[in-house]
C-alpha cells in the first residue's frame, strides 16, 4: 500500500499555505479576543472517567473509504455525550476523512465536555483554528513532526490554554514526550499501510511516563479489549470507527460502555 500518511502531510502543507494566504495568522489570531467557548480539560476528564471513552465523528477514512457519508455531527456528538462519552474527537481533514471546521464548531457548540480536533497538525494556525471553533484539546502526531516542532506547538496549544494528545506510533518517539506531554497516545494503526494491532500499546507500556493519561488509539472494537487495558494503566481509549459504521452510533457507544461496566 502506498503511504499514506505522507500523501496527507504533502496535501496538508499546501492546505495550510493556502489558508494563510486567504485570511493571515496576524488576522486569525485577533479572533481569540472574542466570547470563545471554554476550555475543558481532557485530562481531568479522563482522570475522573471510569471508562475514559474518547468518541470520535468520523466520516470516512483512507483505508475505509466512506463509513458514514451522512452523518449528522450534532445529533451524534449529543447521543455520544449521553451515552456517556468521557470527551469527544471530530476529525476536521476534508480530502481523506470527510470532516471539516465546522463540523469542530457543531459539536463544541452543542455539548458541555472536552472536545478534540483530531488533525495532521503542522503549523501554529491550525491550532488557532481548533481554539476559534470550541476545541478544548488538539491532536499532534509524533509521525508528522519533528521533536523540535512538537515541543513548539505544544508550547502553543498551552499558552491559549489548550492540551494536547501527543500521538507515538513506536519506541523512536518516545523522545517526544517533554514533562508539559500529559496525555499519550499510543495508535495502533500503522498511518503508512493502516493495519492496527491492539499489541502495540501493551509493547510501549513499561516505557511511558507514569504521571501521565495514557491513551489507546485504534482498533478497538471489543469492550473487553477496553477492560484489559485499563488494567494494564490506560484511562483513555480513543474509539469512532466502531460506533460510526452503525445505524446509531450513539445507541452503540451506550451499549459499548454498558458492557465496560458490566464486566468490570
Amino acid at each position: 500500500m502506498r503511504d499514506v500518511l505522507s500523501e496527507i502531510v504533502a496535501h496538508k502543507r499546501k492546505e495550510v499555505k493556502e489558508a494563510k494566504e486567504r485570511v493571515s495568522l496576524h488576522t486569525l489570531e485577533k479572533r481569540l479576543q472574542e466570547n470563545l467557548p471554554p476550555v475543558l480539560s481532557m485530562e481531568k476528564a479522563l482522570r475522573e472517567s471510569n471508562t475514559g471513552v474518547i468518541a470520535e465523528f468520523k466520516r470516512k477514512s483512507p483505508a475505509k473509504g466512506w463509513i458514514a457519508p451522512d452523518a449528522g455531527v450534532a445529533k451524534i456528538a449529543v447521543d455520544y455525550v449521553s451515552a456517556g462519552a468521557s470527551a469527544l474527537s471530530v476529525l476536521t481533514d476534508e480530502k481523506f476523512f470527510g470532516g471539516n471546521l465546522a463540523d469542530l464548531q457543531t459539536a463544541a457548540q452543542n455539548v458541555k465536555i472536552p472536545v478534540m480536533r483530531k488533525e495532521f497538525i503542522i503549523n501554529e494556525y491550525q491550532i488557532v483554528e481548533a481554539r476559534i471553533a470550541g476545541a478544548s484539546a488538539i491532536l499532534l502526531i509524533a509521525a508528522v513532526l519533528t521533536a523540535r516542532e512538537s515541543a513548539r506547538l505544544t508550547d502553543f496549544a498551552s499558552q491559549l490554554g489548550m492540551e494536547v494528545l501527543l500521538e507515538l506510533h513506536n519506541e523512536d518517539e518516545l523522545d517526544y514526550i517533554a514533562p508539559q506531554n500529559r496525555l499519550i497516545g499510543i495508535n495502533n494503526r500503522n498511518l503508512g499501510t493502516f493495519v492496527t494491532s491492539v499489541e502495540k500499546s501493551y509493547r510501549i507500556i513499561e516505557k511511558l511516563p507514569k504521571n501521565a493519561i495514557w491513551v489507546s488509539e485504534s482498533g478497538i472494537s471489543d469492550p473487553e479489549t477496553v477492560k484489559e487495558l485499563r488494567k494494564a494503566g490506560y484511562k483513555g481509549f480513543l474509539i469512532g470507527e466502531n460506533f460510526m459504521k452503525t445505524d446509531n452510533p450513539g445507541a452503540s457507544l451506550l451499549q459499548f460502555i454498558h458492557e465496560i461496566k458490566q464486566e468490570e
